[in-house]
């Protein structure tokens, strides 16, 4: 978009942004890298203390904000690298202001005269690279804000309307409650979009609906839901509506699927991989690394119950089952009913010492109890049975223990299952 240029300057159009534009995506792409998986920390962290329902919320909630992140982060990545091939031709064309020498070059007389067609003038050439960095750090920054924005709208409204129904103690399901709260709040705007559209020409000026239409569509606009000075709107405008709505909604769906997929390749790294002839299945004997205090990760691995090694050397076996909300909630109320009513914490304790019963080599544990206790790499509340192991034999052996699901699939009801060896 130059209209001059000196040989040994910038043309005189270029984005006047530029240097605030690599200030910004130089520092913060180290950031938005490191994002993704501090987002996902978090929500690994917080999933084992809430219920199923809050746990598919937040879940969602994860989605849209590590999409923005990767969006940002993908954004950044790339500006820098348009604003090194900018940088590269100002340099270059600094060095050799006069541009390409094609007699120097042994090229066939078709490609040459594609080449020269197709060439721009330095200028030309310059003011493309620049407008291509420029667009692609406002789409992208766009994009997320709205990403962002949307969220924590959608998060705000799920927050005031759960703390309601708890204020009036209304058990009601979490996931639930997300999708209505998302619902409640795009629905307004989806309505006023509709009525402007196809039925503005035919109602009656400054009449009740179109007020109500206009109210909130300026709502909305607040949000940053706006195609006038907003830089998407801006930007449509000027490459097409449909061109760069399609575009858009591309960019958001490929980072919402790599969020998602990112988040579940993390939690089962082997679904990544060639590794569909690899025995799997049920009567297979299986040594899962998060039954082990010494190998389990517990930033990312299920609440599961864990004993301290694969290997058990001293006179005890130590047994932690973390309490996990959803599923041990619904085991009070379904087998202790009295309990969960009015719950005497030795009552509790009673009735989750029958939930999680213990089992060595398919015999019940003598006297088995529970002591409370946290994880102490998690700080999350869980059960602690120290099980005296001295009697039994050198070699291998199994402890399960008995799980609480509020799923119905037979793997989710099937007991843990803990080789270990002495």
């Amino acid at each position: 978009m130059s209209e001059s240029h000196a040989p040994d300057g910038l043309p005189k159009r270029t984005t006047p942004t530029w240097e605030v534009e690599l200030l910004i995506s130089g520092v913060a792409v180290f950031a938005m890298l490191q994002l993704p998986g501090w987002l996902d920390g978090a929500i690994f962290a917080m999933m084992p203390r809430v219920d199923r329902g809050m746990g598919s919320a937040l879940m969602t909630m994860h989605v849209y904000l590590k999409s923005a992140a990767l969006i940002l982060a993908t954004t950044f990545s790339i500006h820098l690298l348009l604003r090194a091939q900018w940088i590269a031709l100002v340099g270059t064309y600094s060095v050799f202001p006069d541009g390409v020498r094609w007699s120097a070059l042994r090229l066939g007389p078709i490609r040459k005269e594609v080449e020269q067609r197709k060439e721009k003038s330095p200028p030309e050439a310059m003011d493309a690279a620049d407008n291509r960095a420029t667009l692609v750090f406002a789409l992208g920054v766009a994009m997320a804000s709205s990403l962002l924005g949307i969220s924590l709208s959608i998060g705000l409204l799920f927050l005031l309307v759960t703390s309601a129904l708890r204020l009036l103690g209304i058990d009601a399901d979490a996931s639930r409650v997300f999708g209505l709260s998302a619902m409640a709040l795009m629905l307004p705007l989806l309505v006023a979009m509709t009525i402007d559209r196809y039925l503005a020409p035919r109602l009656r000026p400054q009449g009740w609906i179109w007020r109500a239409s206009a109210a909130a569509i300026g709502f909305y606009r607040v949000l940053g839901v706006s195609r006038g000075s907003n830089v998407l709107g801006l930007i449509a405008s000027h490459g097409g509506e449909k061109r760069i709505g399609a575009l858009t909604m591309a960019i958001v769906v490929i980072g919402m699927a790599a969020a998602l997929f990112s988040t579940i390749w993390r939690l089962d790294p082997s679904s990544l991989g060639g590794y569909a002839r690899f025995p799997s299945g049920e009567g297979l004997q299986v040594v899962d690394p998060s039954h082990y205090d010494d190998q389990r990760d517990p930033g990312i691995d299920r609440a599961v119950a864990y004993i301290q090694s694969s290997v058990v050397i001293g006179p005890y076996l130590k047994l932690v089952v973390p309490y996990r909300p959803g599923d041990d909630d619904a085991a009070l109320r379904l087998r202790c009913p009295a309990v969960a009513a009015e719950p005497a914490p030795d009552a509790v304790l009673a009735c989750l010492t029958a939930a999680h019963a213990i089992r060595i080599d398919g015999k019940p544990l003598a006297g088995q109890a529970y002591e409370i206790s946290e994880d102490p790499r998690t700080d999350r509340p869980a059960l602690l049975a120290m099980i005296d192991v001295r009697a039994l034999a050198p070699g291998r052996h199994v402890l399960t223990v008995e799980r609480t699901s509020t799923l119905k699939t037979k793997k989710a009801n099937e007991p843990y299952t803990i080789p270990f060896w002495r």
